[in-house]
């Protein structure tokens, strides 16, 4: 058994190291401080006792846990990232351990009245009895993706101690930048070596994934005219009304708050305005690429027909694709995510196969070369103050990992 202890300190090491990444940073990794968690991760790998391990010029860590077996096994791979999302501070946190969780309210901070209710997150009763590591309502946690580094790093090391457990070649990376888009970018599939590989970043136990977003952004630019407003009739455009136009022509319920499931959306996530030029943000998502491909003519479109009303070009628009469907790419290697299914019942573990509403590093590792569906890693409420991960989970993703490797060995023999 995973020692509850022993993965519980082991998360916490992590989580208190801060490692926020930076979307307006030109290196790799974005932040220096993302340094301080890779080279202790380093040094940690070395110390368990896995082989080949490195790190690169970008923070990127790989390393090899041997195969115990004397016949030919598909070599796998497990991956996580280390850097935390710049949408909430990650840093000084202070985790709560809640022991033997009642099914009530947890106040995260008395002080400033933030507590984390089993009314508003429903989810939390699924953990009645068990161990929650949260917040204390004033940072994230880093569960995404700390989580996953704990689960893997402690399924090598129990391997290692349980050499009756038979497997291949196992190879693990590690990754900064991920919640900026750029986990990926520079990750060396050639190196890496595996025949595939799966993230452990999803969130609630049993989540099995291999179909997420498509994904672009749109940067749309609204050019006014600023004169003075005692004097501005006929001559003063307000950038801020036009904004306005366009936002409100979009469809109004193909929001984030509104969408669920397979359904897409626009997401207006970030707003600079003044009179002479308002800058709005959007990203674009759809799981089917015919509707994805539309969202984006539907912006475009947009763009003409108010640049038409004004005689003139008011708006400029530019769209970049950031990530595609995995799915295309996993579908003709099924089995890798039959596989991880078998290994989550025979552990009693109810599979959760839906798509992912948001991207991977797994996303663009299978574009690369490297089918990469993904597993839970147990957290919930990722990227804010209520944040929370059952210690439970945890293990339990752990023991998937150990299972996905047995069985890949067995699987290799017949």
């Amino acid at each position: 058994m995973i020692n509850k202890k022993d993965i519980t300190k082991r998360f916490i090491s992590y989580v208190t190291v801060d490692t926020e990444s930076d979307p307006e940073s030109d290196t790799t990794p974005s932040t220096a401080k993302q340094w301080d968690l890779a080279n202790a991760l380093v040094k940690e790998l070395k110390q368990i006792g896995l082989s080949d391990v490195t790190i690169d010029d970008n923070a990127y860590i790989m390393a090899t846990l041997p195969s115990n077996v004397d016949h030919k096994v598909p070599t796998i791979g497990f991956v996580s990232h280390f850097d935390t999302t710049p949408d909430f501070t990650g840093a000084n946190v202070k985790p709560q351990i809640i022991e033997n969780y009642d099914g009530k309210d947890i106040i995260l901070n008395a002080a400033e009245n933030i507590v984390l209710s089993s009314d508003y997150f429903e989810d939390l009763l699924l953990y009645k009895g068990q161990t929650l590591i949260t917040t204390d309502g004033t940072t994230l946690l880093g569960a995404d993706d700390k989580a996953g580094i704990t689960e893997i790093i402690s399924a090598m090391e129990y391997l290692i101690n349980h050499p009756e457990i038979k497997h291949g070649n196992i190879r693990i990376g590690f990754t900064p930048d991920e919640e900026i888009g750029r986990g990926a970018h520079k990750f060396d599939v050639k190196k890496f070596g595996a025949d595939w590989a799966y993230t452990m970043d999803g969130s609630q136990i049993g989540e099995l994934e291999y179909e997420n977003f498509n994904a672009a952004s749109a940067k749309i630019t609204i050019q006014g005219k600023i004169v003075h407003p005692g004097y501005a009739k006929g001559k003063m455009v307000n950038s801020m009304y036009i904004a306005t136009e366009f936002i409100n022509s979009l469809p109004r319920l193909e929001t984030p708050e509104h969408t669920e499931d397979y359904q897409g959306f626009f997401h207006l996530h970030n707003i600079e305005g003044k009179v002479d030029e308002t800058v709005l943000q959007y990203i674009i998502r759809d799981h089917d690429k015919d509707h994805f491909k539309a969202r984006k003519e539907v912006m475009l479109n947009l763009t003409n027909d108010i640049n038409e009303q004004y005689e003139r070009e008011v708006i400029k628009i530019e769209i970049k694709d950031q990530y595609f469907n995995m799915k295309e790419k996993v579908e003709p290697v099924m089995h890798i995510v039959d596989l991880a299914e078998e290994a989550m019942k025979a552990l009693q573990i109810e599979p959760l196969i839906k798509p992912i509403r948001g991207g991977t590093d797994g996303s663009q590792l299978s574009y690369m070369g490297l089918p990469c569906p993904n597993i839970f890693a147990g957290g919930h409420n990722f990227h804010g103050r209520y944040e929370y991960v059952p210690v439970e989970s945890m293990i339990k993703a752990t023991e998937v990992i150990c299972k996905i490797a047995e069985l890949t060995a067995e699987k290799a023999k017949k």
